[in-house]
């Protein structure tokens, strides 16, 4: 994809990339059935460049969801299984010294899981946090660094990590620099009736429906440029700004229920999550452009994990999806009224 476009040429390839990803979010449903807003945020943060965090218990297709998200996507992809005995060398690989025929001896470097193009991290905090660690580097440089040397990933390289939110025995909470690497907290739920009606049809019989591809590694990279050239008007940014600045309790421009009931808020990765994330938002429902509703709606899984509520606002029953939603509905009142 050529590096400038006339506003033409923009306009076309938007269009036939939401049509693209319209096919492709009917071939994740194929694999992956209801939980629509589970895919679409899934989608948004492989088009966004990003990575997410998959909240939810055993049993409800999350990792079925990032089978099916591979083979659509066109990536090859890697599952690792975190455990508490897991090592760093068993995520990134190690050096063995081999010896050859004529007697030598060299070490060679055996890549690890994580040189692929979709990771997913099953059970993320159930390793320890020096294997956590391990994640840390690659996901925000896209390189990890083995006996001295620096070596490449992808691209692209998208890591989709897991999470079971109510068995915390034997587990490590991830650290906030970690979780901060993660575009999306993704919140997967229970099905409803008629969507657990089609999934026990759709995966009782003799044979599954599979998914088909529909991007490649290239399409998808080719995307994720597109994407950045969308255009966000100024009362959208403005409003990411008011949003992520609204819910640092420490901050001037801070909202009264946050300082009250915020421990500590996004930093500046969260409102760069918004700006992409926004885009993604606009570019699934077929839209040119993001809109103020498009904050509200991605106010939760980007700003969620970035903050930590205070110890009385968790005596009190609060939680941070409600502050988060009331702040960002406030926020866009203030701005409507502008």
């Amino acid at each position: 994809m050529p590096e400038q476009m006339n506003d033409t040429d923009l306009l076309a390839g938007i269009e036939a990339l939401g049509d693209r990803l319209a096919l492709a979010r009917d071939s994740v449903a194929r694999r992956f059935v209801g939980q629509e807003r589970v895919v679409e945020l899934t989608l948004s943060a492989l088009l966004c460049g990003g990575h997410a965090l998959l909240v939810g218990l055993p049993g409800l297709g999350k990792t079925r969801l990032v089978e099916a998200l591979s083979t659509v996507m066109g990536l090859d992809g890697n599952r690792i299984q975190f455990t508490p005995d897991l090592m760093p060398a068993d995520i990134l690989g190690s050096e063995v010294l081999e010896t050859g025929a004529d007697g030598s001896r060299a070490f060679r470097f055996i890549e690890g899981p994580v040189f692929c193009q979709l990771l997913m991290a099953d059970e993320i905090n159930r390793a320890s946090p020096r294997t956590q660690s391990a994640l840390l580097q690659a996901m925000q440089e896209r390189e990890v660094t083995i006996a001295g040397q620096h070596r490449r990933l992808g691209p692209p390289f998208h890591v989709l990590a897991t999470q079971n939110p109510l068995e915390q025995e034997g587990t490590y909470p991830l650290p906030e620099a970690q979780l901060d690497r993660f575009l999306f907290q993704i919140d997967v739920p229970y099905p409803d009736r008629d969507t657990e009606r089609a999934i026990l049809l759709a995966t009782t019989g003799i044979e599954e429906a599979e998914a088909q591809a529909v991007f490649s590694a290239s399409e998808l990279i080719d995307a994720q440029r597109l994407l950045r050239r969308m255009p966000v008007g100024e009362n959208v940014m403005e409003l990411i700004l008011d949003l992520v600045r609204a819910c640092r309790p420490d901050g001037a421009e801070a909202l009264s229920e946050i300082r009250e009931s915020v421990s500590w808020g996004p930093g500046p990765r969260a409102a760069q999550a918004l700006m992409l994330a926004v885009r993604a938002e606009a570019l699934l429902d077929g839209r040119l452009a993001p809109g103020p509703q498009d904050v509200a709606r991605l106010a939760v899984p980007v700003l969620e994990h970035r903050m930590a509520l205070g110890f009385a606002a968790r005596a009190r029953g609060e939680t941070l999806p409600g502050l988060i939603e009331r702040a960002a509905a406030q926020v866009t009142r203030v701005e409507a009224a502008a």
